[in-house]
C-alpha cells in the first residue's frame, strides 16, 4: 500500500508524506516516553496543584 503512494509522489505530495512521517514518529515518542513514566513521578505531579492550594491558604489564615 505505501509502494503505492511512493511511486506516484509529484510536486506537493512529498510535502504530505514527510508532515504524515513527522506527526506519526512524534505520537510514537510520546507514546513510548508516557508507558516509561513512573507512577510515583505520576501521583507526585498530580498532586503539586494541591499542595499549592493548601499552602497558600494556611499562609493566608495565620494571624
Amino acid at each position: 500500500m505505501f509502494k503505492q503512494f511512493t511511486e506516484n509522489i509529484n510536486g506537493n505530495q512529498g510535502y504530505l508524506l514527510f508532515s504524515l512521517g513527522i506527526f506519526l514518529i512524534f505520537f510514537i515518542v510520546v507514546t513510548f516516553m508516557l508507558f516509561k513514566l513512573r507512577a510515583q513521578y505520576v501521583d507526585y505531579m498530580s498532586e503539586i496543584p494541591l499542595n499549592d492550594a493548601i499552602d497558600e491558604t494556611s499562609q493566608n489564615v495565620q494571624p
